[in-house]
């Protein structure tokens, strides 16, 4: 059985506030994720994020072909952290853990992800050959989408 982890972290010049707003806001994941997932939601993101919240998805994330994937977000501390796991979809354990941490010049946002493929030997395979690299360039294309987002609105306030 192989578990993997992947874990990032990135700081945003902005107050732990606005972070918080932004990310337990589910619809803003789609602002996050590569146009070529193909991420809609389908429900369960009309409000702001609770513990036991149920939010369903549709994904493409190999040749264009659409899988659900439904996520439970599993605790929520204000301001500090949110864990969501996957209840159905591509993985067999997908546990990501969101931490946010004040700091002098904004937040320090930290990623850990522990996931697992389905299918034994062909799971362990399929992550060498593309998963491991395709979940690198998701979250590649988070941190520059976030990075820009953020450094934007800032210049606004200041202009």
């Amino acid at each position: 059985m192989s578990v993997y982890k992947l874990e990032r972290k990135q700081s945003l010049p902005i107050s732990i506030e606005e972070a918080w707003t932004f990310f337990s806001d589910p619809n803003n994941l789609a602002k996050i994720t590569p146009e070529s997932m193909g991420f809609t939601i389908i429900h369960g993101a009309d409000s702001e994020m609770y513990a036991g919240q149920i939010i369903e998805y549709r994904v493409k994330p190999v040749l264009g072909i659409p899988l659900t994937w439904v996520t439970e977000i599993k605790h929520v501390q204000h301001q500090k952290k949110f864990v969501d796991e996957q209840r159905f979809g591509p993985y067999a354990l997908w546990h990501h853990k969101h931490f946010f941490v004040e700091t002098a010049t904004g937040i320090e946002m930290t990623d850990i992800v522990h996931y697992k493929l389905p299918l034994g030997f062909l799971g362990r395979i399929a992550h060498w050959v593309f998963v491991k690299r395709q979940l690198k360039d998701i979250f590649d294309h988070r941190y520059k989408i976030l990075e820009t987002y953020f450094d934007q609105k800032e210049q606004a306030a200041i202009a």
